[in-house]
């Protein structure tokens, strides 16, 4: 089923406290709890949109807790673009779309640090189109064929 072996990772690269401090901050939330909300509503939000050795190597990369809130999501049958994906959070929490769209840039930027460029770039391929901005990094289009 595998054709290689993926490395395992004895431990993640930050521990969820740590990581919870640095959403904090990129997000300049008030309190701990307020990043701890952010961090879990985004990780259980792309654990819906994620499947496959995707999904299984971002959780590797997670501290445990992280970990635990993306996996614990069933898929979703339909992926959703990436402004798709901000609506269904704001619409799951109650809040506004502007607030949805904060929270996913400060948690998914500390995601980015931890998976490192190749992960990412598996990932945002498997992620329909907008997802590049959420993570911070830059959309590029794909030429289209003239009609």
């Amino acid at each position: 089923m595998y054709d290689q072996p993926r490395p395992h990772r004895a431990h993640p690269a930050m521990t969820f406290e740590q990581m919870l401090e640095r959403v904090r901050y990129e997000g300049a939330y008030p309190t701990r709890e307020r990043a701890e909300e952010a961090v879990r509503t985004v990780l259980a939000a792309l654990g819906r949109q994620l499947v496959g050795d995707e999904r299984v190597d971002l959780a590797q990369c997670l501290p445990a807790e992280a970990a635990l809130t993306l996996t614990a999501q069933i898929p979703a049958t339909e992926q959703l673009t990436g402004w798709g994906f901000v609506k269904d959070m704001a619409s799951r929490t109650g809040g506004t779309a502007a607030t949805a769209r904060w929270d996913t840039g400060a948690v998914l930027a500390v995601v980015t640090r931890l998976t490192g460029p190749d992960l990412l770039e598996r990932i945002l391929h498997q992620l329909p189109h907008g997802y590049a901005l959420l993570f911070g990094q830059a959309e590029l289009r794909q030429p289209q064929p003239a009609a």
